[in-house]
């Protein structure tokens, strides 16, 4: 079983204003456990000096489809079941297509595979709802509350979430 922790979230209507309020937060020495946003925002990953290795396993998984798919139609045009017609080479540029596609194909679907592993997402994931109007149209940033936190600490944050533009501020329990 998952531990819940309090979190401080401040809502936010604007992407603008979110981002500046992580860099604000930031520069004030706040550690920010987590950003939320119903779509990507260019900025957030860098403002939170996130770092990913999925685009590494998205070149590994091309050149193994490269390889694998290229494999696979040699065998089957040339080894397996060649066909002799026309004086033609076995092994013609029509692999070229096919080769593209399946790179393709197989590259972006064991990339999904990974990122949804990775985020441990999937069929029978109960989703945490931690503001109802995040899937629509607000951003949310959580601030994880500590141990050692004073209320002069809290109000410091709450007074700093509300100059950045938070249009709500809530402490909710949330699953890591």
């Amino acid at each position: 079983m998952s531990k819940s922790t309090l979190n401080i979230i401040g809502i936010f209507d604007d992407e603008d204003k979110l981002l500046g309020s992580i860099k604000s937060l930031q520069s004030k020495g706040i550690l920010i456990g987590d950003v939320i946003t119903p779509y990507p925002i260019h900025g957030v990953i860098e403002a939170l000096k996130l770092k990913t290795r999925i685009p590494y396993a998205a070149l590994f998984y091309g050149v193994f489809a490269v390889v694998a798919t290229f494999a696979f139609l040699y065998w089957t045009s040339v080894v397996n079941y060649p066909l002799r017609f026309g004086g033609k080479p076995q092994n013609t540029l029509s692999f070229v297509v096919v080769i593209f596609i399946m790179t393709i194909n197989i590259t972006a679907l064991f990339t999904i595979v990974t990122f949804f592993l990775r985020e441990n997402k999937g069929p029978g994931k109960v989703a945490d709802i931690v503001h109802k109007e995040l899937t629509n149209d607000s951003y949310a940033i959580l601030i994880q509350k500590k141990e050692g936190m004073t209320v002069d600490d809290l109000s410091n944050i709450n007074i700093l979430l509300k100059e950045t533009g938070a249009i709500e501020i809530v402490q909710k329990e949330v699953k890591p």
